[in-house]
């Protein structure tokens, strides 16, 4: 697999990284990343120059780090700044990589490719973490499957039907019709859901009994994340697909960052506009997103089994699979391209 290089992928939670080493894979290239003093994030690709001891195991010295091995000392830059002999002079092209890292949404995004064309504009636009009146908050789960079979899952939501029955799913979900469009890079998937009863969930957060009209929307953003735009609305209360804040609406946020070709880290949330000082509430609803996400690794991770015991056997598409189809020939098409326009 060859991936999407010159992007921008989540890196961690803001609230993982500190002052000790974090280790991390991204794209196949292994990672360390650290706070300096001032609170600002480092990335240094996690070798050291010497010998390739990974820097994680390595020893903090003040925003510097210091190899475990022979003591080769690097700086925040990833420069050398004290050699193993330290009567010896500094070698200043004793270097490791550094990483572009912009701190956004809650998130550490990590510009993989090369680093002068890091450009923060293309950073995905997660704004519903970051607007006033929302209220977000959200996961980590380590995933043993293609970073690109998450993706199909989240732009193909007919399976809640089945895989979160107890939850979300509705057979209502597989009666109602889908529209999917393609913009530039971006794919968006819409299902409407009028005049129906609501799931558990939905009706829990609604506080009220009656039919609702229901959306997704379900938004890839290249190289390898997934809005989902959904929630539920009293019938009468004049939600349209276009513009539904009349009940109760969330984002469900989803970042995919590969870690290899069959394992990915998945940074999962959801921001809502209801209920949003209410701190109880947010705990729960946390807990139960878990939950639902779990239900969807347990069956990604199959999944991936089956493709690795069948090599013979080629994934279908159907009608329903239309999203994750067209993200998956965005992401194709820009992992061939060696780099963003010159």
């Amino acid at each position: 697999m060859t991936f999407v290089r010159n992007r921008w992928y989540v890196a961690a939670w803001d609230s993982e990284v500190d002052r000790a080493p974090l280790a991390r894979t991204i794209c196949g290239e292994p990672i360390v990343l650290w706070r300096k003093l001032d609170r600002s994030v480092v990335a240094l690709r996690d070798a050291c120059p010497h010998r390739l001891l990974p820097l994680s195991m390595g020893i903090k010295e003040g925003d510097s780090i210091r190899c475990r091995y022979h003591g080769l000392k690097v700086g925040p830059d990833g420069v050398a700044e004290e050699m193993p002999v330290k009567s010896e002079r500094v070698n200043k092209s004793i270097c490791a990589t550094a990483y572009p890292i912009v701190e956004r949404h809650r998130y550490v995004w990590i510009w993989i490719g090369e680093a002068a064309k890091a450009d923060p504009d293309l950073i995905p636009d997660f704004w519903p973490c970051s607007t006033p009146g929302w209220t977000f908050d959200g996961g980590y789960s380590h995933i043993a499957c293609d970073y690109r079979l998450v993706i199909d899952n989240l732009m193909d939501l007919t399976h809640e039907t089945y895989v979160h029955s107890g939850s979300i799913g509705q057979h209502e979900i597989n009666e109602s019709p889908l529209e999917t469009e393609t913009r530039g890079d971006e794919v968006i998937v819409r299902r409407w859901m009028p005049g129906i009863e609501p799931p558990p969930f939905w009706r829990d957060a609604l506080r009220s009994e009656g039919p609702v009209d229901r959306w997704q929307i379900c938004h890839f953003l290249p190289p390898s994340s997934v809005l989902i735009d959904v929630g539920v609305a009293p019938v009468g209360a004049g939600a349209t697909p276009e513009k539904h804040d009349q009940g109760v609406r969330g984002m469900v946020i989803d970042a995919m960052t590969p870690e290899s070709e069959t394992t990915t880290h998945y940074f999962w949330g959801m921001a809502r506009n209801f209920d949003i000082h209410d701190t109880g509430f947010t705990a729960r609803f946390k807990a139960q997103q878990g939950q639902v996400f779990n239900e969807d690794v347990e069956v990604l991770e199959a999944q991936q089994r089956s493709m690795n015991a069948n090599p013979d056997m080629k994934l279908r598409a159907y009608s329903i699979d239309q999203g994750g189809v067209r993200a998956r020939r965005i992401i194709d098409r820009l992992a061939k391209e060696p780099a963003l326009a010159e």
